[in-house]
């Protein structure tokens, strides 16, 4: 057995306010749902990207709480890479500059491809990465 995909990755954050617009504002997600106070769900291609209250998400659910999901969280930042072609990370960093976003860090990769590198407002590290980088 093996699994075909990832299906949701996830992110935690310190400000949901500010993480809501980054994700919508600035890249543009689609909010599939949100829990005021704890989390947030993002429709990214085929996956979702869940964005979470790292400390409530810490906390275990009630013994009557109707979805039981175990508790997980961490602390630090956390690191999330969306796949874009290079013409992409060209618009890309165009569109980050006109919404004053800094480009941390951006690079060719050994084996080939680029990437760039931005934080969300909690410090959390994404990239904008060729595919190929990971040989897809």
């Amino acid at each position: 057995m093996q699994p075909a995909a990832i299906l949701e990755s996830a992110l935690y954050v310190n400000d949901l306010a500010a993480a809501e617009s980054f994700y919508t504002g600035v890249l543009g997600l689609d909010l599939l749902g949100k829990v005021e106070g704890r989390h947030l769900f993002f429709r990214c291609g085929a996956g979702v990207l869940l964005v979470f209250n790292a400390e409530v998400t810490k906390v275990p659910p009630s013994p009557d709480a109707r979805l039981q999901v175990p508790p997980h969280g961490t602390v630090g930042e956390g690191h999330l890479c969306f796949a874009a072609s290079a013409d992409e990370i060209v618009g890309w960093k165009a569109h980050l500059k006109t919404r004053n976003i800094d480009i941390e860090s951006e690079f060719e990769w050994l084996q080939g491809g680029r990437s760039i590198y931005i934080r969300d407002p909690s410090g959390n590290s994404i990239e904008f990465a060729e595919p190929r980088i990971w040989g897809l």
